[in-house]
């Protein structure tokens, strides 16, 4: 027995350290499923068309295009609908129907999108527009718009949102509703928002709109 004694420790201790190591192994983390644009092209039909376009570029001046949009801001803005987080009734109803594949396949197949240009239509303060987004407003620390969603609009995926091209009544109405906190899902966005009367807001929304 004391012959074999020194194997049998070896063994005892290989084991006792494998079980150490796989005890301090980390779960493995599930990757999303790849997104399924067909799947994605049919959700959107069914559900979205109606209101952002049959290609995701709303003819309707109160509803956002969607084309060309980030997937990541797409995928979270649905998830804080049906959350609750961003407040608007008829997107809840639409978002709570829809499982987080749907998000994923709808927000990528509209991102793949082509968008359609836009352009402003206020020459009187197209000026004050463009000075607003490309430099803010010093006196109030309102920064400037293009810091973050870049000088011609095209945003940053993963981080901010794409804006060029998009409906002036519609950026009017989000940055009002910041400013006054009905909408409350981008705490930055509030504070900016909270700078600007309502001259400027229409002005910057305007200026948006011709970006491309």
């Amino acid at each position: 027995m004391k012959f074999f004694a020194p194997v049998l420790v070896a063994a005892f201790f290989a084991a006792s350290v494998s079980t150490a190591f796989a005890a301090d192994e980390k779960p493995a983390v599930a990757t999303p499923a790849k997104p399924d644009l067909v799947k994605g092209e049919a959700k959107f039909t069914a559900v979205c068309a109606a209101c952002h376009g049959a290609d995701g570029n709303s003819g309707i001046p109160a509803n956002p295009k969607l084309a060309y949009q980030h997937p990541e801001y797409l995928v979270k803005q649905l998830q804080e609908f049906k959350a609750g987080k961003r407040k608007d009734a008829v997107m809840k109803g639409f978002a709570s129907d829809l499982s987080d594949d749907d998000m994923r396949n709808i927000a990528f197949w509209a991102a793949a999108q082509k968008p359609k240009a836009g352009f402003a239509k206020d020459k009187d303060s197209i000026a004050l527009g463009e000075r607003i987004y490309r430099g803010g407003i010093a006196d109030r620390q309102v920064p400037a718009c293009a810091g973050c969603h870049s000088p011609n609009g095209a945003g940053m995926p993963s981080q901010y949102p794409r804006l060029s091209g998009q409906h002036a009544d519609y950026t009017s109405k989000q940055l009002a509703q910041f400013r006054d906190g009905s909408r409350g899902n981008n705490a930055v966005m509030v504070g900016v928002a909270a700078k600007l009367n309502d001259r400027e807001i229409k002005a910057v929304a305007d200026y948006i709109a011709g970006l491309r």
